[in-house]
């Protein structure tokens, strides 16, 4: 989950009309609200298919855990004999086209229908499937919820003056980590006093 986090920031910087239509629907459903409940994901479509795609696009686990094959099997053509290791490509899934419209894409869409309500996707796996799923899985969709729209309400984030673009390629070490990058967090307040001001 503490991985992940990262991801949040690098996404917010690179999509500013993502990141505007997540402001406006934190600002006309939660309004003045101060306490922010897991439930209120469901209220929240656009903002719930973003932290999807976040999860998604930034995966951090390539592999799922080592598995032992119990028994012989043949599997779309491939002769798996017991006692094999099999190590699962969670990424292949998370990226496999005929899964998602545009895999290589941070697209929040992957997870909307026409009508803007959300939907899941059986191929959205960063926890892990079966008997070997992530063991924190509720605690790390609990806390990402919540740490995403007080990140969102609190902050419109921007990069620090001279810094154009972020580095989105991986470090590959023992989970899928973001590059290194700086980010300058402005309270709503400043932005609209900023606004405000004559030029």
């Amino acid at each position: 989950m503490c991985q992940t986090k990262p991801y949040i920031l690098d996404t917010d910087l690179l999509h500013v009309q993502i990141t505007e239509n997540i402001h406006r629907e934190l600002d006309q459903v939660l309004q003045d609200s101060s306490a922010i409940k897991y439930e209120d994901r469901k209220r929240l479509p656009y903002t719930n298919a973003v932290i999807h795609e976040i999860q998604r696009f930034g995966n951090i686990a390539a592999t799922g855990t080592m598995r032992s094959s119990i028994k012989d099997i043949t599997l779309d053509g491939y002769s798996i004999k017991k006692g094999m290791h099999i190590l699962p490509n969670l990424d292949s899934v998370l990226h496999d086209p005929v899964c998602w419209d545009k895999p290589d894409k941070f697209n929040p869409e992957h997870f909307l229908d026409k009508a803007g309500n959300f939907k899941s996707n059986e191929a959205f796996l960063p926890f892990s499937a079966g008997h070997r799923v992530c063991l924190g899985e509720k605690l790390a969709r609990f806390e990402l919820v919540i740490f995403f729209i007080t990140l969102m309400r609190a902050f419109r984030f921007q990069l620090p003056k001279g810094v154009t673009e972020v580095n989105t390629k991986y470090i590959a070490k023992m989970t899928l980590q973001p590059q290194p990058f700086k980010v300058q967090p402005i309270p709503p307040q400043e932005l609209e006093e900023q606004a405000e001001e004559p030029r």
